[in-house]
């Protein structure tokens, strides 16, 4: 990966560790992963690099894969060392959880970027409405959902947040929440989800990219290891003022203020797709 000019690389850099910085606080204060601050800026990035657009997106994908990886299992320590996590509920989502991400990068590995950026448009679109919309004493039952229906959620959330390199803990809190759990519970649980996700999904993207022509340098597969280093710090350092402040303050003004962010992505994702450009 490089620029034209060193002070490319300072502004470079400089949005590489302000989005890890922002990407860490969200995964703490939210239970998310974190991909959905971080996809949509590492594609802009690479794809201003010159990196073409069907490599672009993947790339980004599978980069904030690996940047997840230290901060979902940061944020997810400090979160147990408050004892509000629902360990039986983890242990029972977690093969299915990793089946589905098996599967989203076997996808991964033959879909184009117009897939993904549907799956983006789609699924963007639903957590937008959620973190607009939804509140916290909204209840469908007091129980969580028996078999086969949490085992096929946890199918179904590992395969998509893979395919938007997401942590996966908007859909565990809603799920959690919607049937009756407090809503540091549910964040706590939905915390242990990335580590499910993040780690065999990175591998599965090196895997899936392993030998493409026209990665950006210092590329394993579809993890580009430049990028992740430069996020990767910060990420890791803010992720827990992100759990204090989930703990301590009303997350309703921030929540609205991602769904904005994340109308504004995909958005962006649509008119591109409907314009068939990059």
């Amino acid at each position: 990966m490089s620029t034209s000019a060193p002070s490319g690389l300072v502004i470079l850099a400089l949005a590489l560790i302000g989005a890890g910085a922002l990407m860490g606080f969200m995964s703490g204060l939210l239970g998310i992963g974190g991909g959905g601050i971080m996809v949509p800026v590492l594609y802009e990035v690479l794809s201003r690099l010159g990196i073409a657009a069907d490599l672009a997106l993947h790339v980004a994908i599978g980069t904030s894969l690996a940047v997840m990886i230290p901060t979902t299992l940061r944020s997810y320590r400090a979160h147990r060392t408050k004892g509000a996590g629902d360990g039986v509920l983890l242990a029972r989502l977690a093969p299915w959880i990793v089946l589905g991400v098996v599967g989203g990068a076997l996808l991964a590995r033959f879909a184009d970027e117009r897939l993904l950026k549907w799956i983006w448009v789609v699924f963007g679109s639903l957590l937008a409405a959620k973190f607009a919309f939804a509140r916290d004493d909204w209840r469908i039952s007091q129980e969580l959902p028996g078999a086969p229906l949490i085992e096929l959620y946890g199918l179904a959330i590992g395969s998509i947040s893979t395919l938007m390199s997401i942590g996966g803990g908007a859909f565990v809190t809603t799920m959690m929440t919607l049937h009756g759990r407090s809503m540091v519970q549910a964040v706590a649980t939905a915390s242990g989800v990335g580590p499910m996700i993040a780690i065999p999904g990175a591998i599965g993207f090196i895997w899936a990219g392993w030998g493409s022509a026209g990665l950006p340098p210092l590329s394993l597969g579809y993890v580009n290891l430049l990028g992740a280093m430069i996020i990767i710090p910060a990420s890791v350092l803010v992720a827990p003022l992100g759990v204090k402040a989930a703990h301590g303050i009303q997350k309703r003004s921030l929540s609205r203020i991602f769904a904005v962010f994340l109308i504004v992505i995909t958005s962006r994702f649509l008119w591109s797709l409907l314009a068939g450009t990059g």
